[in-house]
C-alpha cells in the first residue's frame, strides 16, 4: 500500500457530555475491543450517549458503550454493552482515583477515534454535574454567539 492512501477518519463523539457536565481534565485511553467490535466502530456504529467509567481496584473499566454487533461476524454471538477496559498508565490512573474520591467527580468518555497507528483510543474526561441554570447560561451564550455571527454575514 501507498503512503498516499487515504486513512477513513472515524470519530464518534459524546454530544451530551459537554451540555450535562464541566469537563475539567481529560486523558486519552486505549481500549480493549475484539475484531468485530473494531470493524464496527470504524464503520461508525457506536453509541456513547449513556456511557461512564468506573475505577476499581486500579482498573479502569467503561459502561454502556454500545457498539453494534459487525454484520460479516460470524456465528459468536456479541454483547453490544458489554463492560470494556481502558488503559492508561499507573499515574494517570492514580491522579484519577484521587479525583474520583472527591464528591461531584465523574469520569464520561468524551470522543472515540482511531490513533494514527491504527489503535482504537477513547478520550475520557473528570467531570462535575452542570445544575440547571448552568445549562441555560450556556445555550443563552449559544444563542447569543449564533446571532453574532449572523448579523456579521449580513453585513459583509
Amino acid at each position: 500500500m501507498s503512503k498516499e492512501k487515504k486513512l477513513r477518519i472515524t470519530e464518534i463523539r459524546n454530544r451530551k457530555a459537554g451540555h450535562e457536565f464541566f469537563l475539567e481534565q481529560k486523558f486519552t485511553a486505549g481500549v480493549v475491543l475484539t475484531g468485530p467490535e473494531v470493524k464496527s466502530v470504524r464503520l461508525g456504529n457506536a453509541n456513547m450517549s449513556e456511557a461512564f467509567c468506573l475505577l476499581e481496584n486500579n482498573i479502569l473499566i467503561i459502561r454502556n458503550l454500545h457498539i453494534s454487533g459487525f454484520q460479516n461476524a460470524g456465528y459468536m454471538p456479541q454483547d453490544p454493552l458489554r463492560d470494556r477496559l481502558l488503559l492508561l498508565n499507573k499515574k494517570e490512573l492514580k491522579k484519577i482515583g484521587h479525583k474520583m474520591k472527591e464528591k461531584g467527580y465523574a469520569l464520561i468518555p468524551v470522543r472515540l477515534f482511531f490513533s494514527e497507528s491504527g489503535y482504537a483510543k477513547i478520550e475520557i474526561a473528570l467531570a462535575k454535574g452542570k445544575k440547571l441554570y448552568d445549562k441555560r447560561h450556556d445555550l443563552k451564550q449559544k444563542d447569543l454567539k449564533r446571532e453574532m455571527e449572523a448579523v456579521k454575514m449580513v453585513k459583509l
